[in-house]
């Protein structure tokens, strides 16, 4: 008789992390694991954790200490960290956490089950110290934490790409691209699970086949736009989703296969991070404003109805206060669908920390709630043309604000980062595309009912 073991898991940071927290669920549950929601009831407690950015790491270790409180009321319970923070902080981290039973990096991550088996009081940590060179296949277990009808397609791991306020590549490695047939196989079975929207997802998107070289791998000159075409031909997945494409590298080629490809979603999520020349400069940023001009007039020709989602960081140092006015009004005249706001955080090790002229945390606090501020009038501005229009919406089920509507999102948002449609009227399944007719838009979220 199998003995059902129970686990808690806490995925923190980004889409990119999930997938990796999934796999290690595939895994885990291969070995006998079940997943539970509350702390209480598991034996194992995993962490996957981001460490990014300094409010990521603060984030995580404010998790552990959460979950530390349950083994106080019973020593039984492990706790397992890994992910971003482990590869970063690495050995550190046993002095400072000692609540941590064992931390596993991010290349044994697949080897989960294994090491939660094998270990006993007294083992050491379990991670290689450096960046990460792993690179998952279609033949590591997984089990979906997002909703059986939308997932994630992790096509890369790593970047070449070397901002001076990053630390991506330090703990995941150089550019690694998956096969062209691995993904093939991995979005089949997707799709044979239920998934209805595959988002895919990278450090860099436009990156893809980069690394891939004519002598040693057979598909080289495979990029973004030949991995679409392959996954359209070999799948019927009706919404594919594009999220994180390097500004510089969106080529017109894929703007063009979007516009002839109603299967990929007229949505593109493009970190500009500033439009500033001499701070894109100084982030060691591949591009100036008159590129981004550029690209946002040729998204517009292509697909004149692309919704543009970006990332923009303020506080940078050096940044001036012409530099904000110079976002500010840049915002204004792009009239982007949605911008996410950070505030610089020096990063211990990156490039960008030993930048002099660096801001207080006032000043950029400041610059901060302007451009939220500013954002949020451009993004209700937005919505209002939505009104009036029928819509096709994923439903993703009961509302998260009242068991009295349905919850979905139409081609235009992305999931968990996005605004929604409430649906007032009609009724459908978790799953189901339908077609909505919006009737009211607020800041971020519409509202409006299923046409039968």
């Amino acid at each position: 008789m199998i003995i059902q073991k129970k686990m808690h898991l806490t995925s923190l940071g980004c889409a990119k992390n999930l997938v990796d927290s999934e796999m290690m669920l595939g895994s885990l549950e291969l070995e006998g694991y079940t997943t539970v929601e509350d702390p209480a009831e598991a034996e194992l407690l995993l962490v996957n954790t981001c460490g990014f950015i300094r409010p990521a790491v603060e984030e995580a270790v404010d998790e552990i200490l959460r979950l530390a409180e349950y083994k106080k009321e019973d020593p039984t319970k492990k706790i397992v960290v890994t992910g971003c923070m482990v590869q970063r902080y690495g050995k550190d981290l046993q002095e400072e956490l000692p609540e941590v039973d064992f931390f596993v990096g991010i290349d044994e991550e697949k080897d989960i089950a294994a090491l939660v088996k094998d270990w006993s009081p007294g083992d050491s940590s379990l991670f290689l110290q450096g960046p990460s060179c792993f690179l998952a296949d279609s033949t590591v277990p997984r089990r979906l934490a997002t909703p059986f009808f939308r997932s994630y397609l992790k096509i890369t791991e790593g970047c070449d790409n070397r901002c001076t306020y990053c630390m991506i590549p330090a703990i995941r490695g150089d550019l690694r691209s998956r096969s062209v047939q691995d993904l093939i196989i991995e979005a089949k079975a997707l799709e044979q699970g239920g998934v209805k929207e595959l988002s895919l997802i990278a450090q860099d998107l436009t990156a893809y086949g980069d690394d891939f070289d004519d002598q040693d791998n057979l598909e080289a000159g495979d990029n973004l736009v030949s991995l679409l075409k392959k996954l359209l031909a070999e799948t019927d997945i009706p919404w594919f989703r594009l999220l994180y494409l390097y500004p510089s590298s969106v080529s017109s080629e894929l703007l063009e296969l979007m516009a002839e490809q109603p299967r990929i979603l007229p949505y593109l999520d493009i970190p500009f991070q500033h439009v500033s020349d001499h701070v894109l400069q100084r982030m060691g940023r591949r591009y100036g404003q008159q590129d981004l001009e550029q690209l946002i007039t040729m998204i517009r020709q292509i697909l004149p109805n692309c919704a543009l989602r970006t990332t923009m960081m303020v506080g940078f140092p050096g940044e001036t206060e012409d530099d904000v006015q110079n976002l500010l009004d840049c915002l204004k005249k792009w009239q982007l669908d949605h911008v996410g706001v950070f505030s610089y955080e020096a990063e211990q090790g990156s490039v960008a920390a030993d930048f002099s002229e660096k801001l207080d945390r006032n000043i950029r606090e400041e610059r901060f709630a302007r451009v939220m501020e500013l954002q949020a009038e451009i993004s209700a501005q937005r919505l209002q043309q939505y009104v009036g229009r029928k819509e096709l919406v994923l439903v993703e089920g009961v509302s998260r604000e009242t068991d009295l509507l349905l919850e979905g999102r139409t081609q235009y948002q992305g999931p968990d980062i996005d605004g929604c449609v409430f649906i007032n009227d009609g009724t459908a399944s978790p799953g189901d595309i339908v077609t909505v007719e919006i009737t009211e838009a607020h800041t971020y979220d519409l509202v409006g009912g299923i046409i039968s």
